[in-house]
């Protein structure tokens, strides 16, 4: 991902490279980022401290991106995040960051799956009483699951039904389960080869079924949601916002 989006950077006039981040231990780190003809120093660095920047888009791992959240806290940089994976401490940590600058974390930075959030959230309400299941499919290195994106989902049709996702997700199932539990949401997890990412939701009724279905055949329209996130982010004051803020934010221009 980190490689997508400064491919993506390189090209587009709305971006200044501040600084590409690397691991401790790179052997980028102090090496000029390829590509780049922007003014000053533009380098791959291992610290955050002493970057001049107005937003930082992170995809990385939760311990990377926690350490990246408390930074921009402290410095008031935007702070742009796709990570997943976190524990149970990340809402608080988010909270307590969006007290002092703008925060934007999302599962998936498809504007796609912005529109396909929404369209579940409204599928979920108006079909209350069908049965909802949700199924997803990455490449076989991903460490976590269900993927970010899928519990997203699952979240956004609980809520929608005003249910508790905790209580209402069936996210194992094995061996003599049962009937289905009424308002339940089950989850199916595939891991192999290459793909990118696959989400579906189907909701089953009596005698009929809804699928509402995204897949990703390239990184790149990760880096491209993420780079119209930041461009939207940029200026914005202190606060948690959402992708489909951004996608609302697209709408409003392509209609006037």
């Amino acid at each position: 991902m980190g490689r997508s989006v400064l491919d993506l950077l390189r090209s587009d006039t709305r971006f200044v490279i501040a600084a590409a981040v690397v691991r401790p231990g790179s052997k980028l780190d102090g090496q000029p980022v390829d590509g780049v003809s922007a003014p000053g120093a533009v380098l791959y660095s291992t610290i955050l401290d002493g970057l001049d920047a107005d937003v930082l888009i992170d995809f990385s791992t939760p311990q990377a991106a926690l350490q990246a959240l408390q930074w921009c806290a402290s410095q008031q940089v935007r702070m742009v995040s796709g990570t997943t994976g976190f524990d149970q401490q990340i809402p608080e940590v988010i909270g307590q960051a969006c007290q002092s600058t703008a925060v934007l974390h999302s599962a998936n930075f498809s504007l796609g799956v912005a529109l396909l959030m929404r369209l579940v959230r409204e599928a979920a309400a108006a079909l209350p009483e069908w049965d909802l299941e949700i199924a997803e499919a990455h490449h076989a290195r991903k460490e976590d699951a269900p993927s970010g994106t899928a519990l997203a989902l699952g979240r956004a049709a609980a809520t929608a039904r005003g249910h508790d996702f905790k209580r209402c997700a069936d996210l194992v199932r094995q061996g003599h389960t049962g009937p289905r539990q009424p308002g339940h949401i089950g989850f199916a997890v595939t891991r192999a080869g290459d793909i990118v990412g696959e989400h579906s939701v189907l909701l089953a009724g009596c005698g009929e079924r809804l699928e509402l279905i995204h897949r990703a055949d390239s990184r790149k329209i990760f880096a491209r949601g993420a780079l119209a996130a930041a461009a939207w982010l940029s200026g914005r004051e202190p606060g948690r916002y959402q992708l489909e803020q951004v996608l609302q934010g697209m709408d409003s221009l392509q209609s006037r």
